[in-house]
């Protein structure tokens, strides 16, 4: 029997995996129950690490889990690129933050796609992207011009509990 070498049987399945289009979520109307899998949003500030490994090792395990129970499974990417570890990493280095930050997420989601993690990819997004955020944009000024958000004076009670 050949001995096992992950150079050619990963790539090999993760390429037959993409192909058959095996965790592409299916449509609305699939009569299979729903499940939704969504681990944290990394931030696109650096490369992927151990700690992201052993996230989004465990959804993949529950995403994995509920597919073979027949359940129609939602397991997207977003990218939390919106804000200040972002750009402090790029200010740091002296770049761009556009440039640095999809230059990252480009780096990270080729790491998560060698993981073989079962990530429905066409369903990803950054935080950072005008798509995104004019829509949450939008959303929050109809939510404002309805009464629903407010500002407040108000006390907060910041103490950390041991």
């Amino acid at each position: 029997m050949a001995r096992y070498n992950p150079k050619d049987t990963e790539p090999k399945w993760r390429a037959a995996w993409a192909d058959a289009k095996v965790f592409l979520t299916a449509s609305t109307e699939d009569p299979r129950p729903k499940y939704y899998v969504l681990e944290m949003f990394p931030y696109p500030s650096g490369r992927i690490h151990m700690g992201h490994v052993r996230n989004y090792a465990m959804g993949d395990v529950v995403a994995r889990y509920k597919r073979a129970q027949g359940f129609s499974v939602l397991h997207p990417m977003g990218w939390d690129a919106f804000g200040m570890p972002a750009e402090n990493a790029a200010m740091e280095r002296g770049v761009h933050p556009k440039g640095w930050t999809y230059d990252n997420i480009a780096a990270m989601r080729e790491q998560l796609k060698a993981l073989g993690l079962s990530i429905d990819w066409s369903r990803e997004f950054a935080t950072c992207d005008p798509a995104y955020y004019g829509k949450q944009q939008a959303w929050f000024l109809k939510l404002l011009k309805r009464g629903l958000v407010y500002r407040k004076e108000a006390s907060v009670n910041w103490t950390r509990s041991t």
